[in-house]
């Protein structure tokens, strides 16, 4: 074999080992090499919704999508005539129960308690009158020149006469009395019903100004002008944006034995800063959550956990909905 034929051999078996060093290097590296995992969130903020105990149609908005409010600040005037019409029935049911206490308070008129006067002294006469007459036949019956029949029937004319007075003189003193204390207590409480179905539709009526409960951001307004919303349908959305925290949804394996009140770094796309965030809630997603085999033949499973941190360093601008990212696949 001449020179020339070896160098072409050993040149042939140079380029067959490095390109079996290359195929086996391109194997290893689609076959073992990944890119470095990461666990990825997003900012999330408390949210409460504006809605009315009453059916009511929309009759002027103040806020749109976006606006900031305060606490108190006007957002909404809705239209309820119903209830403007229960109201009305309302507050004659108190006037009235009030009139029926006041009378029940008052008793009975100056010209009753005269009249009932009047009848206790005439009845009081006829007594005096009965009592004469029946001492007078009395003396007689006893001289012998009138008979028991005549005095029995003067002595039942005089107690008929007695009680007669005695029922005259109950009635005056009812009428000076007034009412029984049941009845006033009765009509007191018929007052005190009435109030408290006037308070009840002032409250409804209340209803129809709805205001900020708490500063934040309008987020969302479902309903136009003119339209009919429920009882109890929500109006908007006010997003508090001084409540935020970040929300993580991580296998258990990445946790890394971290714990409520332990403190990591995550990283924010939209400022390209890392902020600490410490965690406050710490939850599995219960047995129907997504679950991760860690080897294909499912030796065990891994289950997912969600995990709340809130913001340990103040960063203006940061919204909900934008993303948190923790590099390294692991929350430390």
């Amino acid at each position: 074999m001449t020179n020339k034929s070896q160098h072409s051999s050993i040149l042939f078996a140079t380029l067959g080992f490095a390109a079996v060093v290359l195929v086996v290097g391109a194997i290893g590296y689609f076959a073992f090499g990944r890119t470095p995992e990461v666990i990825q969130g997003e900012v999330e903020v408390s949210e409460y919704r504006v809605s009315s105990k009453v059916p009511a149609r929309v009759l002027k908005l103040y806020v749109k999508e976006g606006d900031y409010v305060k606490e108190g600040d006007t957002l909404v005037i809705l239209d309820a005539p119903d209830v403007v019409a229960k109201r009305e029935q309302a507050v004659s049911a108190e006037d009235a129960a009030s009139a029926l206490k006041t009378m029940a308070d008052n008793g009975a008129r100056r010209e009753q308690v005269r009249g009932a006067f009047e009848l206790w002294q005439q009845a009081k006469a006829g007594l005096e009158i009965a009592e004469k007459s029946y001492g007078r036949v009395q003396r007689l019956y006893d001289e012998g020149v009138m008979t028991a029949q005549k005095r029995d029937e003067a002595y039942a004319n005089y107690k008929a006469m007695e009680a007669q007075a005695k029922a005259a003189k109950s009635q005056y003193d009812m009428a000076v009395a007034g009412a029984r204390r049941e009845e006033r207590e009765a009509a007191a409480a018929q007052v005190r019903r009435a109030q408290g179905a006037v308070q009840e539709v002032n409250s409804y009526i209340h209803e129809t100004v709805q205001t900020a409960r708490f500063e934040g951001e309008v987020s969302d307004v479902y309903p136009k002008v003119g339209e009919l919303v429920g009882a109890g349908s929500p109006i908007m959305g006010i997003s508090i944006m001084s409540d935020k925290w970040g929300t993580f949804n991580v296998r258990e394996d990445q946790l890394s034995g971290i714990k409520v009140g332990d403190v990591f770094m995550a990283y924010c796309p939209a400022f390209d800063k890392d902020i600490r965030m410490k965690v406050y809630y710490i939850k599995d997603e219960g047995s129907y959550a997504v679950w991760k085999a860690t080897k294909n033949n499912g030796q065990y499973d891994l289950k997912t956990f969600e995990v709340k941190a809130r913001p340990i360093d103040k960063l203006d601008g940061l919204r909900p909905g934008m993303s948190l990212v923790v590099k390294g696949g692991k929350l430390k």
